[in-house]
Parts: C-alpha cells; sequence; structure tokens
C-alpha cells in the first residue's frame, strides 16, 4: 500500500511543513503525516508572524529556500517594522496575519511540491532496526518504512488541555492527543518532560467598543518577509490597543482556588515571556494594569484574537474579568482560553543536526525541543528537513554557526545549554546581532543553501544582482560630491549644522537623522544619481556605510573566537583521564559530547579554566 520513504515528516505545524518542503525540494521523497489534513500549518495561537528577533528568522528561512516568508506574505492583513527608531540589528518584521489564508496557503504551496505525499492518521510509534529509525507505525497499524523520521509532534504529545477545574486530553481545542511516541523514546533511553503553554479567549469583534481604544495601523511602506517579489496587501486591517485594570486584576483573582496553575494540577512550566494574565498580576502586583492587543483574526472574519489574556482560569472568571476591560463591556466569546501541557524532550539529546543522538536517522524539530513559536520551530523544521536529507544521501550535515544566523544561535543554546522552560528567540541571544540583520539575510545565507541544491537559480541570480547593485551604490556615494549650495537647505530642515564645502554623500549620510530616502527626495542632484537602483539595494548600502566601523569590530571577534570553533574535539575523547577537569565538568562533557572547543566552551558548568585544560590535553 505504501512507498518506502526517503523521509517522514510526522506532524503538518510551521515544523513539519518547513522539513517536508525543504527534504522535498532538495530532492527526498517525503511522506507528511499528520492527524488532520485540515489543520496543516494552522496558526494555534495569535494569528501574526515574526516580531522582535522572531521576524531575523523568518527572512533567514526565507533566504534559504523555506517557505514562511512567502506564506507570510500572501496572507498578511498589516505590516510592521519594529523597533525602527534603533539600530538596523534591532529591525524586526511582523505581520498580521489571516488565520485561514495563511494555512490554505501553505497546504497549496506544499501540494505544488513534487515529492510530497500526505496521509492522515495518528503515529503511535516509531519503526527501529538494528538502533537506528526506519519508518512509523501508526494508529490504523500501518507499518510505513523510511531512510530518516522528523518528528515535530507540537503540543500534542500526551497533551492535556485546562480549563479551570476541567481538564481535557487533546493537543489542540477539540484535536486528540498522540499517545504512544513518548513511551517509546523513554523506553529506548530518552529523557522526557511536561511543559506548559497558554492561549487567550477568541472573541466576537462585533461585540468590542473600538473607539474606546487605541489604533494601531501598519507601516505605510511594506517590505514584506520575503526576498522574492512576493505580491503586497493594498489596504492593511488596523489592531487596538487596551489595558487591564485593578478592577479586572480583582475579578481574575477570584478564580484563583479553581486555577489549574495555583491548584498543582499543571506541573509543566510555562513561558517566561508570554506568562498568562493570572501568572502576571501575580509577578508583577506592583502593576496596576497590563496591555492587551486586539488582534483581527484575518481579512472578513469577526474573530478577534486578545493576545496579552492567555488564562486557564473557569470560563465564567474569564468573561466576568474581561468584561472590566475597557472596550469589552459587552464583549462575547467564541470560545475560551485554555492552558495545554505537553510531552518535550530536552534538546541536550540532539546533534547539532538535530538528529538524536540516541536512534540514528531520527530527527526532532519544534516545540518537542522545547521551543515556543512559529518561527522558532519553523527554522528547526527547515534544519531537520535539511539534515534528514543529506543524512541518508551519506552527506555531511548542514550546520550553521551562532555567526551564520539567528538560526545557528537558537540551535547551539538548546543544544550547548538545553531548556528548562519554552524557548523564546530574542535579540539579546545574538553576540553578533550586528551582522545578524533582517536585511542581509539573503546576502548570508542563500549561497550556502543554493550549494546545498535548496534555494533556486532565481534566488541565487536576485542575491548577486544585490550584490552588484549594492557596490555600485557605494560607488556612487564615494564619487559623488553635493556643494553647499545643494544640501544647506536639507540641513537647515532637518536641524542640522550647513557645510562650507562641498562634501562628499559618503560622508554626509553618516550624519544622524540623515538619510539616503530623504536625501532622494529632497536633494534633486542625490536622486538622479541613485534612481536606478531598487530600494532594498539602497537600504542594504547605507546600512554597511554607516554601521561599517561596528560591523568590522563584530567581525574581528567572529574571526577570534572561531579559532575554538575550529577546533574540534575527537568523537571518542576520554574526559575521564583528565585528573585536573572537576567531576561536573566531566560529566557535562561526557552528557553534552561537544563536537569542538567552542561548542564545549558554551555548555552551563563549564569554566575559561576547563577550556584551557582540555586546550593542553588536545595539544594547543
Amino acid at each position: 500500500m505504501f512507498l518506502e520513504y526517503d523521509v517522514i515528516v510526522v506532524g503538518a505545524g510551521h515544523a513539519g511543513c518547513e522539513a517536508a518542503a525543504a527534504a522535498a525540494n532538495m530532492g527526498s521523497k517525503v511522506l507528511l503525516v499528520t492527524m488532520n489534513m485540515q489543520t496543516i500549518a494552522q496558526m494555534s495561537c495569535n494569528p501574526a508572524m515574526g516580531g522582535i528577533a522572531k521576524g531575523q528568522i523568518v527572512r533567514e528561512i526565507d533566504a534559504l529556500g523555506g517557505y514562511s516568508g512567502i506564506v507570510s506574505d500572501a496572507s498578511m492583513i498589516q505590516f510592521r517594522m519594529l523597533n525602527r527608531s534603533k539600530g538596523p540589528a534591532m529591525w524586526s518584521p511582523r505581520s498580521q496575519n489571516d488565520r485561514m489564508l495563511f494555512a490554505l496557503k501553505w497546504r497549496d504551496m506544499l501540494e505544488e511540491t513534487p515529492n510530497v505525499d500526505f496521509y492522515q492518521d495518528m503515529v503511535k510509534g516509531l519503526l527501529i532496526k538494528n538502533g537506528k529509525a526506519a519508518g512509523i507505525i501508526t494508529g490504523l497499524g500501518h507499518e510505513i518504512k523510511s531512510k530518516t523520521v522528523v518528528l515535530t509532534n507540537g503540543t500534542f504529545l500526551n497533551g492535556v488541555i485546562h480549563i479551570g477545574e476541567k481538564r481535557l486530553g487533546g493537543g489542540r481545542v477539540s484535536e486528540k492527543a498522540s499517545e504512544g511516541i513518548t513511551e517509546q523514546l523513554v523506553s529506548l533511553g530518552f529523557e522526557s518532560d511536561r511543559l506548559k503553554t497558554g492561549t487567550p479567549p477568541r472573541v466576537d469583534g462585533r461585540s468590542l467598543d473600538y473607539s474606546k481604544m487605541e489604533e494601531q495601523k501598519g507601516d505605510e511602506t511594506i517590505s514584506g518577509f520575503s526576498y522574492l517579489d512576493t505580491p503586497k496587501p493594498k489596504t492593511q486591517r488596523s489592531c487596538w490597543i487596551t489595558y487591564t485594570s485593578t478592577e479586572v486584576h480583582d475579578v481574575l483573582k477570584t478564580g484563583f482556588d479553581r486555577s489549574p496553575m495555583y491548584a498543582g494540577r499543571i506541573e509543566g512550566i510555562g513561558p517566561r515571556y508570554c506568562p498568562s494574565i493570572e501568572d502576571k498580576i501575580n509577578r508583577f502586583a506592583e502593576r496596576d494594569r497590563h496591555q492587551l492587543f486586539v488582534e483581527p483574526e484575518g481579512w472578513t472574519t469577526v474573530e478577534v484574537y486578545v493576545n496579552g489574556f492567555s488564562t486557564s482560569l473557569p470560563e465564567d472568571v474569564q468573561l466576568s474579568a474581561m468584561r472590566k476591560v475597557v472596550g469589552f463591556e459587552n464583549v462575547k466569546f467564541f470560545r475560551p482560553g485554555y492552558a495545554i501541557e505537553y510531552d518535550f524532550f530536552p534538546p541536550t539529546q540532539l546533534n547539532y543536526s538535530l538528529e538524536t543522538k540516541g536512534v540514528e536517522n531520527l530527527f526532532f524539530a519544534g516545540q518537542i525541543n522545547g521551543t515556543t513559536g512559529y518561527e522558532e520551530a519553523a527554522c528547526q523544521g527547515l534544519m531537520a528537513g535539511i539534515n534528514a536529507h543529506l543524512k541518508w544521501r551519506g552527506e555531511k550535515p548542514f550546520i550553521l554557526k551562532r555567526s551564520d544566523a539567528y538560526i545557528g544561535v537558537l540551535i547551539d543554546d538548546l543544544i550547548s545549554k538545553g531548556t528548562k522552560e519554552p524557548y523564546r528567540m530574542f535579540t539579546s541571544r545574538a553576540e553578533f546581532r550586528t551582522l545578524l540583520r533582517q536585511d542581509n539575510a539573503d546576502l548570508r545565507l542563500t549561497e550556502m543553501s543554493y550549494r546545498m541544491g535548496l534555494a533556486s537559480q532565481g534566488r541565487m541570480e536576485k542575491v548577486l544582482q544585490k550584490r552588484k547593485e549594492v557596490e555600485s551604490i557605494k560607488g556612487v556615494l564615494k564619487t559623488t560630491s553635493l556643494e553647499p549650495s545643494e544640501v544647506n537647505e536639507f540641513f537647515t530642515g532637518i536641524n542640522s549644522s550647513p557645510i562650507s564645502e562641498r562634501q562628499r554623500l559618503e560622508k554626509i549620510i553618516l550624519r544622524p537623522n540623515t538619510g539616503l530616502g530623504d536625501l532622494m527626495a529632497q536633494v534633486p542632484k542625490v536622486k538622479e544619481a541613485l534612481s536606478e537602483f531598487s530600494e532594498d539595494s539602497l537600504e542594504q548600502a547605507e546600512i554597511q556605510i554607516k554601521y561599517q566601523t561596528y560591523i568590522d569590530k563584530e567581525k574581528e571577534l567572529v574571526d577570534r573566537m572561531s579559532q575554538m570553533e575550529d577546533l574540534e574535539i575527537p568523537e571518542r575523547f576520554d574526559y575521564q583521564r583528565i585528573v585536573s577537569l572537576g567531576v561536573e565538568a566531566k560529566e557535562k562533557l561526557i552528557k553534552m559530547k561537544p563536537r569542538t572547543l567552542g561548542q564545549a566552551s558554551r555548555i552551563s558548568g563549564i569554566n575559561p579554566a576547563d577550556v584551557q585544560i582540555l586546550m593542553v590535553y588536545m595539544g594547543r
């Protein structure tokens, strides 16, 4: 009945979809198995993509040839570039999306991808032969063979939903949990644990009074996520901002005695940076109010997502408290908020390719590794799909370093440090964030992906054209000078000192509050000199000139640190024979099996003295 596949992907969330697409586009025969074909790429939580650091990840996925950026652009109802008031290392694209259109576009793209087959069934176990993954066993009893398996089970592994005192089995509301996989993996020697996440009520937008809220419009110019020429919306929908109050908090507190969090029915640790509303008012008792973002779920639906009101309190308490929020006095629920508890596998059990150390040919991606967020899941899926393909072909794994991409930071953090709570990416986690900007992900990553056979010829040609244009623009800026009479009126308008002699454009744009776009709009000579170039290339050239000193410093730091990254530790290195290493250091190194000295240095509990000792024993 079934073919033998090169790669089987279990789960069709954001990680599973990217894994299936990547492996298939590289030439693997892929089977994507999901419990429900109608929920492929469903946005289980808020209908949005990107944000602080997450937007950089989506652009990296796109630069590598993944689909998340294209799908986000095709389904966006609002776009904002966050942190524009800060330096470009902090700029982070974010879109509000049409939930149904997002999933529909993902399914269309997967169905148009050669080599991807679909099957609807629960996966209850793995086929294991000689310690290697060799396929799956489904709920209907089918054994489907494959060379590699990628598990992207999301919140479905022994998932339990909590609403007040109600406790329901499920991986998402109205969807059953997946059972059997955790138990099998534990029997094979894997360590598992529990995490918790939550979601707010969905409400009827017709019952809200938007006149009492603060409107939040999208940017006038939509740059989007994808480096391809994806169509952008002609209009945008607004989001809205309102706040909780002490009155809201008092109502919420009346339900604490029935809260699964405080009654001890939830054992898993929730996300630190996206806590439930009851957790917020408990942890931040000094605050009188908390911000709520009122987000439409699509172009035509009246359904609204109340971002910031995640909760597992009883339904009656949820409704009573929400009706005390300004603008929500007459709110009607579509469904209450809930918490979900699920199994995950501490990611220290993985290699940097996302292949498990315990079972060869088995890869984990997404929330099974302890992460939270669509973007974190999607980039892991992409990397697992790439490496599953490379594995069965006997090729070297594709591994991104911390200096290559936020994706590299995320995977290194997970594997070298592990996580006890849902992991979320922030710009502060990346020590090289001036290099890892959202504007240059294509310049950093597309060529690597193209050489592997994932990024298309068209993508590579766009990158080469961009590089050529950027160098041409920098040449124009170095050779074009402006007379005082041509530019001083512009300087007066921005309260900047006038010039007394001609100055090159390259020097002029180093001034604060002086951008190429403004100069082109107000100084005819600048517009004439640069009119043939694309907006994307102009921005890139300006950033490279303005921040060259900072970029060079980070490159020097990368070069210094790469010396340790390049020092490989032999696979069977015997740490026990190093007498001068402490007991804790030996235990951590034996358990983690770092590939390089750089990775060893980032393991929690390994100090600089331990690294120096290792260097001595390795003859360095």
